[in-house]
């Protein structure tokens, strides 16, 4: 059984939750708006030679903001990521963020590299890195109405769409139908009209990056998906090659025990 603790930090505008698992280098996993939930089965795994850090981003389920009307931008929840590793005082950290988790931990170790070792960008949605940028913003604002207006199950499919992403009809329906209690909804509120919109609109600084290693992650499921274009985007400006994990956008979840092979793999490597 791995050491387990949890704690909450105060920060700027939040009180932020968070969970830390065995001993060894500090190995942060962080996704947005993925709370740590989503990440407990990798942790496990890799709590066995490391200190893993999860946390929920601001304002989604046990990190709280104090103001709700306010975005969650990626340059806060890097600067949240700053104060907990930190406050932990065991940096540097190798960082493995996924989906806006990677925008969050780019934007970190774009203004803290003294805090980061290593970042494992796994599929960030940074849609003003390709062509149709413009076009992906249209989408993103009308598909953020829609959720506004009410309509929650619009929502979700204008973002399967945007994502190029296909769900089974029944996998659909077990995330969009049925009841949803107070938690599921405020949360997803929270997403679509305060973290989405300055998530997939992050441009990084490829220059502040250079000076922190940078590995791209990419799905090998993901092909064709829009984190798969801007994941290869962020890759070329870089000048580095995306590297390969199992698994489609959300691999760390679907077979975490395979991911925390894949992971070892490339820690090893670097």
């Amino acid at each position: 059984m791995n050491d387990y603790s949890t704690g909450e930090l105060a920060v700027p505008g939040a009180r932020l939750h968070y969970e830390v698992r065995g001993s060894g280098p500090l190995l942060v996993l962080i996704g947005a708006p993925m709370d740590a939930r989503a990440f407990t089965p990798l942790a496990e795994l890799l709590a066995a030679d490391h200190t893993v850090l999860t946390t929920d981003p601001r304002g989604i389920f046990r990190s709280q903001v104090d103001d709700r009307d306010s975005d969650a931008t990626p340059e806060q929840r890097g600067d949240d990521l700053a104060r907990l590793i930190t406050h932990l005082g065991a940096g540097p950290a190798v960082v493995l963020g996924s989906s806006g988790g990677a925008v969050s931990a780019l934007a970190l170790a774009q203004t803290r590299p003294d805090l980061v070792s290593t970042v494992i960008a796994h599929e960030p949605p940074l849609d003003e890195l390709v062509e149709d940028r413009a076009e992906l913003r249209a989408q993103t604002d009308d598909m953020i109405a829609t959720y506004l207006a009410g309509d929650h199950r619009g929502a979700f499919a204008q973002f399967l769409r945007i994502a190029n992403i296909e769900l089974p009809p029944p996998v659909f329906e077990a995330i969009v139908g049925g009841e949803r209690d107070e938690q599921t909804v405020a949360d997803e509120h929270f997403q679509y009209a305060h973290m989405l919109l300055p998530t997939v609109s992050f441009v990084p600084d490829t220059d502040a990056l250079r000076g922190t290693r940078v590995v791209v992650g990419i799905g090998e499921d993901s092909t064709g998906q829009l984190c798969d274009r801007t994941s290869r985007a962020l890759a070329a400006r870089l000048g580095i090659d995306p590297t390969m994990f199992p698994g489609d956008h959300v691999g760390f979840a679907g077979d975490p025990a395979k991911f925390a092979v894949r992971l070892r793999e490339v820690l090893a490597a670097i």
